[in-house]
């Protein structure tokens, strides 16, 4: 047992009214339960109780035992002066506030079945605690339930596109560069090419963005991969670089950032910068170009570009290869629409009170084809299936956020398991 569970039963008003005294038998009518507080200080503020004939009004807090309170030092804390009452499971001891005032206790009394139901999901040694009890929860609700996921996922990544966003003086096109830069990376490579973007910036390549061999000496000199080659056509792009990061008074990022081990060839960091460099060579106001696209297929093919012939023969500077035109996967881009053009699309819609385009972007979600991997087939196991990328978005975030962390008190699922049985 936590606290949390007791915060859980006042929020969700899940305790026996019938039942409500103080310790000191006096009876108990909410009014109101108050606003659950998640910084310092006490648990619910602006509570409405009434406590025999009386009607109070402040906060609530709460602890396993009365002597918690003493624990935690709240009887020197004058932000605790006005707690109205004490909600405790055991009332070990009386407690009072900073001026000596008894504070008003009550031992919450709730259904038992509530706890038994609890210890069942936080005792299950399965991943995901609620799978033998999945099949009774509705499908209907568990379909409600994914849609606010995905939104939920979307806001959080918004919370990252605000950051750039107040970094570059609200510039959408470098804030939007910056962070398809890191998704370039894939994982793998995503902070050092996070780092070169971040170092480079849009505005810099805009204007030498007429000469696709300029744009790639910017990015590969500020990447640190062309000091030390031997190759022709690396020599002749550091000496375009020395020029530019004279004129732009630019500084490289920090040597041994890039990972090329046990990457394939086609994934290595040479080739999806030379992809990024033609992107950036064909591609103007491609923000601006995809919050226009109607369907998730046009964007596709914003994204079609090939880059400099010099990487037809190879996947790194020196020995040539096999000729192989080196686009972009569908798969990888894919990935990039997800992770990066759509969560900008809906933050773009949120901050322009454009709940149109905020709807395209989770449309376009279900436009793509589910993710596969272990989180996805675990959920198919236990019959939650993704059908598009939004219902594994949903997933993802169902497992990361609640599943991961525990959090079945504050999952609908869990809620529905604890309540409705």
């Amino acid at each position: 047992m936590n606290e949390a569970f007791l915060y859980y039963i006042w929020e969700h008003k899940l305790f026996l009214t019938s039942e409500l005294r103080t310790t000191d038998g006096e009876d108990i009518s909410m009014i109101d339960i108050g606003r659950r507080n998640r910084d310092a200080g006490p648990d619910f503020f602006n509570a409405k109780i009434k406590i025999g004939s009386t009607v109070w009004a402040g906060n609530v807090e709460m602890h396993l035992k009365s002597s918690d309170w003493y624990r935690h030092g709240h009887e020197k804390d004058k932000n605790y002066d006005n707690v109205i009452l004490h909600v405790v499971l055991l009332a070990d001891k009386q407690v009072m506030r900073s001026d000596g005032q008894v504070v008003k206790q009550c031992v919450l009394p709730y259904p038992k079945r509530l706890e038994e139901h609890y210890d069942e999901l936080m005792e299950s040694k399965l991943p995901i605690r609620c799978a033998e009890k999945l099949g009774e929860v509705p499908s209907l609700f568990l379909t409600s339930w994914k849609d606010s996921l995905l939104v939920e996922r979307l806001e959080d990544k918004s919370a990252y596109i605000e950051q750039l966003l107040q970094a570059n003086k609200r510039n959408w096109e470098e804030a939007f560069y910056v962070t398809l830069a890191r998704n370039f990376g894939f994982h793998t490579n995503s902070m050092a090419f996070e780092l070169t973007a971040l170092s480079l910036p849009l505005s810099c390549i805009g204007k030498h963005r007429n000469n696709l061999k300029q744009v790639e000496a910017l990015l590969f000199g500020q990447a640190n991969l062309l000091y030390g080659e031997k190759d022709e056509y690396a020599q002749a792009l550091l000496k375009e670089y020395e020029f530019l990061a004279s004129k732009f008074d630019l500084k490289p990022i920090q040597e041994g950032m890039w990972k090329n081990h046990r990457l394939r060839p086609s994934n290595s960091p040479y080739v999806r910068i030379a992809q990024f460099a033609a992107l950036l060579y064909y591609s103007q106001r491609l923000f601006s170009k995809l919050l226009e696209c109607g369907h998730v297929n046009e964007m596709y093919a914003l994204f079609e570009t090939k880059p400099s012939e010099y990487w037809k023969t190879h996947y790194s500077f020196g020995e040539a290869g096999d000729v192989h035109t080196k686009i972009v996967g569908k798969s990888s881009l894919r990935i990039i629409i997800m992770n990066t053009v759509i969560p900008f699309m809906f933050y773009y819609g949120k901050c322009h009170s454009n709940e149109e385009l905020m709807d395209k972007a989770v449309l376009f979600f279900r436009q793509l084809p589910a993710e596969e991997n272990h989180i996805i087939k675990q959920w198919k196991q236990v019959g939650l299936k993704a059908d598009n990328a939004g219902d594994s978005q949903a997933l993802l975030q169902l497992w990361h956020h609640y599943c991961e962390k525990k959090n079945c008190l504050k999952c609908r699922i869990g809620h529905k398991i604890l309540v409705v049985r």
